[in-house]
């Protein structure tokens, strides 16, 4: 039963995350929102609100190993396997606004993050820790990141055209049914993972890499797979950067500012594997014929990624 609920946990909450965001687009809209602003925000929640759920009740359970693994996995896979899959379908054109602004400020968020974790302020009876002082410095960055965003995308001209709005009422229920199904559901997903974790003799932390970031980053998987196989495979480096920063801002910001997240020392390994992650994205975007991301080097970017799940599984 505890594997049905689960499974199931993954199912309502990327379902959740779906009506909440379709609701609060159409609401944003009606208010006569900037396309510009609701964009971006939608897009953020969009790619990070099943993370920040999971992690959010992970730290209120005291599951901290899997609060900190669902993010550095996610952000590994996001790089790795979203890019690397996508750039195999089709070579990835990076669009000025994201090896000029995204790529620099992702490399900076992750670089802080290890010199948080290795800094001796962070240092709580003898253990590393994300304070909620660090939490609250993620957040002010984030909306630094924002501040840049929207005086970055103001420049660019915005087709003003509005899709088509829901009836009000609808979106207020959709709304309401997306809260419901992201409690339940981030509930169901934390409590799985804690038992499916015991019974195979695994980690929290192991869990939290490997399945629990593969599930909630299957939604960017499939977007970025069928932007490439329509032939607009740069959406997928966009939003793979974009998920990373917010992962690490927004969905590490708000858990530590609930409740301070220890952090093992073998989560360490995960951490300088984002680091590299993040480098050799940079690299292959600054180096080379244009800024492209090829065939090879997506290949590659599997590659290291099977290699990563090989070394933490075996």
């Amino acid at each position: 039963m505890e594997y049905i609920f689960f499974i199931l946990g993954f199912v309502i909450l990327i379902g959740g995350a779906t009506l909440l965001i379709d609701g609060a687009s159409n609401i944003g809209r009606r208010l006569g929102i900037p396309e510009g602003i609701t964009g971006l925000t939608i897009l953020a929640i969009g790619t990070s609100l099943p993370e920040l759920i999971i992690n959010v009740f992970a730290s209120l359970n005291g599951n901290t190993d899997l609060a900190v693994s669902n993010v550095l996995g996610s952000n590994i896979l996001n790089i790795l396997v979203i890019v690397g899959i996508t750039a195999l379908i089709k070579p990835i054109p990076v669009l000025k606004p994201t090896y000029y602004r995204d790529i620099p400020f992702s490399l900076f968020a992750v670089g802080l993050l290890f010199f948080m974790v290795q800094d001796g302020w962070t240092m709580q009876e003898g253990s590393k820790i994300i304070g909620r002082v660090d939490g609250i410095i993620f957040l002010i960055l984030l909306i630094v990141f924002l501040y840049i965003y929207f005086r970055s995308s103001s420049k660019t001209p915005k087709d003003e055209k509005p899709g088509k709005l829901r009836p009000a009422w609808m979106a207020i229920v959709f709304i309401l049914l997306g809260i419901v199904g992201l409690y339940f559901g981030g509930e169901w997903i934390v409590e799985g993972a804690v038992f499916v974790a015991s019974e195979f003799g695994m980690s929290e932390a192991t869990i939290g890499l490997t399945i629990v970031a593969i599930a909630t980053s299957l939604p960017e998987l499939v977007t970025s797979i069928m932007a490439a196989i329509r032939k607009s495979p740069e959406m997928a480096i966009g939003n793979a950067v974009g998920s990373c920063i917010f992962n690490i801002l927004l969905v590490l910001g708000v858990s530590s500012v609930i409740h301070p997240i220890p952090f093992q020392s073998g989560s360490i390994f995960d951490l300088i594997m984002v680091l590299v992650a993040t480098v050799t994205l940079v690299v292959f975007v600054y180096t080379g014929k244009g800024r492209m991301i090829s065939r090879v080097e997506g290949g590659i970017m599997i590659g290291m990624y099977g290699v990563y799940l090989w070394w933490i599984l075996y």
